[in-house]
């Protein structure tokens, strides 16, 4: 009798560890994988033809609108319910939608079997705090601080050049400067082509290779080219 009490301890013991040790979910990249096919996750999002549903914004600004709650800290687990029973049983009826939408993207087909109930929590919930208004406010604001900043400006912080090269310094990578006196216009193309792959072993003494910068976009990889080369005409 002892030994089955232990055993079935044990048994219990370990489903507690199991619980407990559980990773929870990745909401982002569940919603990646299971939402993105259909519903554009930017914020804010971009506008392209054909889209066959809604922003994922746009449906969970919709949501946090038309789903009211008198306690503030129940309303993130009414809209969460919503979007669990909606993606699996959609239906007019349920929809906050407004007609001509429905009419247009037409009703969600049910994700039933595609998606489990722990996945969509994970999803719910990341909607609920991703998609948010003061998170778009800043969003809008970062963006346009970054749109009013020179090309050069914007791709030294976004790439974060400054952690290997200064202006004028020699750091683990040779200055701005050094490339400049080194390179003439006609070199163009080869420091273009040094950012967008990498380079190593042309400057003595720096064994740190420079990586590629491959998501780097075609303007953005001229503009740094192209005031790295002005250095060399303006003043030291």
């Amino acid at each position: 009798m002892r030994y089955v009490y232990g055993v079935l301890l044990l048994g219990l013991l370990m489903g507690c560890t199991e619980s407990v040790s559980q990773k929870p979910l990745n909401g982002e990249k569940l919603i990646e994988q299971k939402c993105s096919s259909c519903h554009n996750l930017d914020m804010p999002p971009k506008s392209y033809k054909n889209e066959i549903a809604p922003s994922m914004m746009a449906v969970t600004f919709h949501l946090k609108d038309f789903i009211k709650s008198n306690n503030p800290s129940e309303h993130e687990g009414k809209v969460v319910a919503f979007i669990k029973d909606y993606v699996i049983n959609p239906s007019r009826e349920k929809s906050f939608c407004d007609e001509d939408s429905l009419d247009s993207y037409g009703l969600m087909p049910s994700q039933k079997g595609k998606v489990s109930k722990q996945e969509l929590d994970a999803i719910a919930h990341y909607m609920y705090q991703t998609f948010d208004n003061q998170e778009l406010l800043r969003i809008m604001a970062e963006e346009g601080r970054l749109a009013r900043l020179s090309v050069h400006e914007r791709v030294l912080e976004q790439q974060k050049c400054e952690n290997c090269h200064d202006t004028h310094n020699d750091k683990v990578a040779p200055s701005f400067d050094m490339i400049s006196s080194r390179y003439n216009t006609k070199d163009r193309e080869t420091l273009i082509k040094s950012v967008k792959e990498g380079t190593k072993g042309k400057w003595e003494g720096k064994k740190l290779p420079m990586p590629a910068f491959k998501n780097m976009n075609d303007n953005d990889v001229e503009g740094i080219v192209n005031w790295i080369l002005s250095l060399k005409n303006s003043e030291k």
